[in-house]
């Protein structure tokens, strides 16, 4: 019995040291009682009497104020304003630049939220609404919409500037001598046609070939932007200055693009020389090669 008693005052001071630093956490707290008590009501100190003996009308009697916990910050008003609600969060970030998202979902973020584009589903899909709609001039003097051609869920897409007089006429991309130039290049690098996806930012013809708008980019723009998030590629090539510059927004010559791999909203996107610009000067036919060879190897690192 005698170690009782030290045994007993140890476990008092722990269960003291317990309770003030419960205290220096939580604060002071206060005994609530149960939740089925009623609160307890103070009694108004009574109202002074009149002097005179004549009746006067009913005085309210003042309410007792209520209990005030110093320790307790005030309870907002429910009509307090908005503006007194701290923003905890900021602004919302641009989908596109949000690197926790896929790079589908950041570039198809791209397209305008009340662009009929955002419902569609299939690339037949969209190809019924583009030969029904008319974005920007150059649509209403087409002959036929270029869309896209290949494989609709190919791991490398290639995209040009804007349909030629060929594309214009047979509704398909790179049809003509610059077409058949596309294709031995890819043969060269073991590439077929039918397993790449073929496409250009614009979709109707420029008339006499002349370069895209700046307004005739941004109108179609959107629609190259769908068919990314739906063919879902892992890597791009750019053929051309105007290819380049339209998809990362840039107005940079050739050699400062071409050589290494842009990072387009988390896809690798290589630009090169557009095979129609090859046909006029063949000396860049090599660089072309380095680029489709180093275009080769970052596919086969993503496709396995």
């Amino acid at each position: 019995m005698a170690d009782a008693a030290p045994a007993l005052a140890d476990v008092v001071r722990e269960a003291r040291a317990l309770i003030a630093l419960q205290r220096r956490i939580a604060g002071p707290v206060r005994y609530l009682g149960r939740a089925d008590e009623p609160e307890p009501v103070t009694a108004p100190e009574a109202a002074p009497r009149a002097s005179h003996s004549e009746p006067g009308p009913a005085l309210a009697e003042p309410s007792a104020p209520a209990p005030v916990d110093a320790d307790r910050p005030p309870r907002p008003s429910e009509d307090s304003p908005d503006d007194d609600v701290p923003d905890l969060f900021g602004d919302l970030p641009d989908p596109s630049l949000d690197e926790t998202l896929s790079p589908y979902e950041r570039i198809e973020a791209l397209v305008p939220e009340d662009s009929p584009l955002r419902e569609m589903d299939s690339l037949d899909e969209i190809r019924d609404w583009l030969a029904e709609t008319e974005l920007v001039p150059i649509d209403r003097d087409r002959i036929q919409p270029v869309l896209g051609t290949g494989d609709p869920h190919a791991d490398l897409m290639i995209v040009g500037e804007a349909p030629g007089a060929d594309e214009d006429r047979t509704g398909e991309p790179f049809v003509g001598r610059a077409g058949q130039l596309l294709n031995k290049i890819l043969e060269a690098v073991l590439f077929k046609r039918e397993e790449v996806y073929i496409t250009n930012i614009l979709k109707s013809r420029p008339p006499n070939n002349r370069d895209p708008l700046p307004e005739e980019v941004e109108a179609h723009l959107p629609i190259l932007h769908k068919q990314i998030a739906l063919v879902r590629p892992k890597v791009i090539l750019a053929v051309g200055k105007s290819a380049g510059n339209g998809l990362l927004g840039k107005k940079s010559s050739l050699a400062s693009l071409r050589g290494s791999f842009q990072d387009y909203y988390g896809l690798p996107l290589l630009v090169t020389y557009h095979p129609a610009a090859l046909l006029r000067n063949p000396q860049w036919k090599r660089p072309t090669w380095e680029d489709v060879k180093l275009l080769r190897t970052r596919y086969d690192q993503l496709s396995g």
